[in-house]
This record gives C-alpha cells, structure tokens and sequence, in this order.
C-alpha cells in the first residue's frame, strides 16, 4: 500500500461510504464542462456501481480512486485511470479535487502518485489526459507533473458559450521527472 501513500495523502479503493460524496460530485454540474457528463446521476445508480465496482483493472478498464487525507482520512477527491489499454499499454487519466482543498497542492501529490502506480506496478508505457483549453489550472498541473502538449482537438465539448477545443497532453514511461 507504501506505493499509493505519501505523507499528507492516499489513494485507496471507493468504498460503500462514498456515496455521499461522490453523489455531490458527480452532480456538481459547474464540473460537466470539463468532461462528458450529460445528466444527473441518481443516488441508486451510484450506489449499485459502488456496490459492483471491482476494482480490476483489466476486467472494467478503469479505476477510480478515493485520494484521502492521512489524518483523519477525510476524502478531498478522485483520481481515475480509464480507458485502460492493456495491450497498448496505456490509459487516461481525470483527477478531482473538491473545492474546500483546491490551492494546496493535493492534485499533484495525487497524480504523482497515480503516475508512479501507474508505471512502477501496472507497467504502462502512457498516460494521457484530454483537457479543455479554457481549463488552465489542469494544463499547469499535467505540465508541472511531465506532461506534454501532443495537440488540440478543435470544437470538442459543447458548451453553453459555443464550442471549446480540448488539449491533449501525454507522459511516456521514460519521462517520469
């Protein structure tokens, strides 16, 4: 477990106590922007996907984890590996971090922790992210964190201000900084 563990935070397995939390996340619609979401999710729908999730990477090609505080283990956001590619050896990557714990460097910790899990245990070659342009925060912090600036998808997300290109950003095994 050292490996997804620094001082200040873990990664851990989503756990039936989460469905709180995620509940109000996954319906914050100030996020959708930034992602693919659509619609509203129902509290019954989150709480059968906590109680089917399986946490095999290689069956559901994806993983979500909780990133928690150490003191305390309060739970300040999510990180996600998806579209896991096993034979490619690669996958995406989304990260979260809820508003009251922004500022205080939790989403590198956290990526740095993913990326080192990701590389050192699953053994990826790659790991990608897809961001909007307009979201400069995400496009410093995957910068700061080694990633770099493969290209732009012109007019990719609808948004109610028109359409918005995304960036997509890339780290190789050997970049690890």
């Amino acid at each position: 477990m050292e490996l997804l563990t620094n001082e200040r935070i873990s990664l851990r397995a989503l756990e039936p106590e989460d469905l709180d939390i995620l509940y109000k996340w996954e319906n914050d619609t100030s996020l959708w922007e930034n992602g693919t979401t659509t619609v509203p999710y129902s509290r019954f729908t989150l709480y059968e996907y906590l109680k089917n999730y399986s946490t095999d990477i290689y069956q559901d090609k994806q993983l979500r984890l909780m990133i928690t505080l150490n003191n305390g283990k309060v739970p300040v956001g999510t990180v996600d590996l998806f579209d896991f590619d096993p034979f490619h050896s690669r996958a995406g990557v989304g990260i979260l971090i809820d508003k009251p714990f922004r500022g205080n460097h939790l989403a590198t910790e956290s990526l740095k922790l993913l990326t080192s899990y990701s590389f050192k245990f699953l053994h990826l070659h790659q790991l990608y992210t897809h961001i909007p342009e307009q979201n400069s925060i995400s496009l410093k912090l995957f910068s700061n964190n080694g990633y770099c600036l493969c290209g732009q998808i012109k007019d990719w997300l609808k948004t109610e201000k028109g359409y918005q290109s995304i960036y997509v950003m890339q780290l190789l095994n050997q970049n690890i900084p």
